[in-house]
């Protein structure tokens, strides 16, 4: 079971299918999965990227309550409209089940490689004085509370979001996942803490997207509202960063020069946290989500990690060799 970003929260816990996301964010796995498959059954989704789909022959079948959709991204050999739950309840008792479990296990191995290795990128190596924003997501995955709220803004905080939360049927991922809006983390937030109070809630901003509503920001101290901000500080705006060495350009108006978020915080009665220490990366963000108010975590991470796609084309090469980075192999090559 492969799947986009937002079936994250509704199917990747508890799954023993589940081979990742896949995409521009997701896994090595679930482009794999899906492209040395013989069909594909696509249910309410609107998948985008094309490149993605079935590389070789497969056939495709689409279920989705919306006509329009149909064959849109990719050509299809059945369509089908309607809701998906009853669609999935009629059809399960037609179908066959099959024995024959090595693509699924082949999926499943590889699946547990790439959570592994991600997993590696999340641990504070001895020595180290940069703070990988893997390590960030995952220790505030880890440390959240079993129906914590989530949402992330566009761009890099998405792509940690993707990779690093858990799922477990009780929390929620809350992002711009049609639009792509910029900024949208931290107004969902306000949003989800005034209506859920009880509920912790954490927003994951980049640097951009938070200085951009930084009038917002104050909403948090005026209405009393515990929600914890979370600022992938790396100076940049590093999802645009990446796109324009990967298509040739050289760094252009994507740099800031930021202020200390956390003494700002201070200044408008907010607790601030600054984290420039791997080591500090777990007990900062214990201290932030102890406390009862709203805090702001100014976390200032490595401006150059590299986040890959799942698949290296021939569009990104000269993108690799730039940084002389390597990508996941195929199993059994």
């Amino acid at each position: 079971m492969v799947y986009a970003l937002k079936g994250k929260e509704h199917v990747e816990w508890d799954n023993p299918y589940n081979v990742g996301i896949t995409g521009l964010i997701g896994f090595t796995s679930g482009y794999y999965a899906i492209n040395d498959c013989d069909a594909v059954l696509m249910l309410g989704t609107d998948f985008p990227y094309r490149q993605f789909y079935p590389q070789r022959t497969a056939q495709i079948a689409q279920v989705d309550i919306r006509p329009e959709q149909l064959g849109r991204r990719v050509p299809i050999n059945l369509g089908l409209v309607g809701d998906v739950g009853a669609t999935l309840d009629a059809l399960l008792p037609m179908l066959e089940e099959k024995q024959d479990r090595e693509h699924l296990d082949r999926a499943v191995e590889h699946y547990r490689k790439a959570r592994r290795d991600l997993d590696d990128l999340a641990i504070a190596k001895p020595g180290s004085k940069l703070i990988h924003p893997q390590q960030v997501a995952k220790a505030l995955s880890d440390l959240a509370a079993e129906d914590a709220v989530f949402t992330c803004d566009v761009g890099l905080p998405t792509v940690w979001a993707a990779r690093y939360f858990a799922m477990n049927g009780k929390r929620r991922l809350i992002g711009s996942f049609w639009h792509g809006s910029m900024a949208n983390a931290m107004a969902h937030a306000i949003g989800a803490q005034a209506t859920l109070p009880k509920r912790q809630v954490i927003s994951l901003s980049g640097d951009g997207g938070f200085t951009m509503l930084m009038g917002d920001f104050l909403s948090l101290a005026q209405l009393d509202l515990p929600v914890k901000v979370v600022v992938f500080n790396n100076g940049a705006l590093g999802f645009i960063e990446l796109e324009q060495r990967a298509t040739g350009f050289l760094d252009f108006g994507a740099s800031f020069k930021n202020p200390n978020f956390a003494t700002m915080a201070e200044a408008v009665g907010i607790r601030g946290i600054r984290i420039e220490d791997p080591a500090d990366v777990e007990p900062g963000i214990a201290a932030a989500l102890a406390h009862d108010g709203p805090v702001l975590i100014d976390a200032v991470v490595n401006r150059e990690e590299l986040s890959m796609p799942p698949k290296i084309t021939l569009e990104i090469e000269g993108f690799l060799s730039f940084y002389g980075q390597g990508c996941d192999e195929r199993p059994g090559q």
